[in-house]
């Protein structure tokens, strides 16, 4: 009898045995495709992380395409700026007008008097008279220019430049004195028309140097 007991006892031990091992294989059965069906989309987050990586590379290769490109805006202003201060250098008249050079050119050559204290542009429009204090003066054919120094001394040259290197020059006085009272007017009117007659074409030197720039610095306009 208790051989019995014993043998139904190992049976039922046996049978439940029998039963974790299976639901044991069908857990693990049933884990194992969940992990296959999981592995695509760790390949999927795998190929994202790579797009993304991707992505950043290209960003980076645009930003240093952008810092490179700034890099060589940068340099080429610099390169610029350099060849302005380089003509600068080369050419210390560079900063000035043509009619400013012109103007010290002009007073350097034909000036009376090379020390003064500034140099007085004035513009005398064509068809103004000479001599402006008599009634019946011969006029300016051209616009002029008059140079003149703060004082008489200083003299004053009146001339229309050609824009070729060479300039009228018109021997009219800085100011006009009144006239002899027994001069008339005819003979004052032919005094104008001979001005105008024996104008003078004159070729001025390129000068250039620091006297040029000094005589730029006095310029100012007549009467200020």
């Amino acid at each position: 009898m208790k051989k019995v007991t014993r043998l139904v006892v190992l049976l039922a031990a046996l049978i439940l045995l029998g039963g974790c091992f299976g639901k044991a294989n069908e857990e693990t059965n049933n884990t194992a495709p969940k992990q296959t069906e999981e592995s695509p989309e760790t390949d999927n987050k795998t190929l994202t992380n790579h797009g993304e990586k991707t992505d950043t590379n290209q960003s980076t290769d645009s930003n240093l395409n952008e810092s490179a490109n700034t890099a060589s805006d940068d340099k080429s202003g610099e390169s610029n700026d350099s060849t302005t201060d380089d003509k600068n250098s080369k050419d210390p008249l560079a900063p000035y007008s043509s009619e400013q050079i012109e103007y010290a050119r002009v007073w350097l050559q034909l000036g009376a008097n090379q020390d003064i204290d500034e140099l007085n542009i004035r513009h005398i429009p064509v068809g103004e008279p000479i001599n402006p204090i008599i009634n019946n003066s011969a006029t300016f054919p051209e616009g002029v220019i008059q140079l003149s120094g703060s004082r008489l001394i200083d003299g004053s040259i009146t001339y229309k430049g050609n824009g070729d290197g060479t300039i009228n020059v018109y021997n009219t006085p800085m100011r006009w004195e009144a006239p002899p009272p027994d001069v008339d007017e005819i003979t004052l009117q032919e005094d104008t028309e001979e001005i105008l007659n024996n104008t003078k074409k004159v070729n001025i030197k390129a000068a250039e140097g620091e006297e040029i720039i000094k005589l730029i610095n006095l310029q100012k306009p007549y009467g200020k």
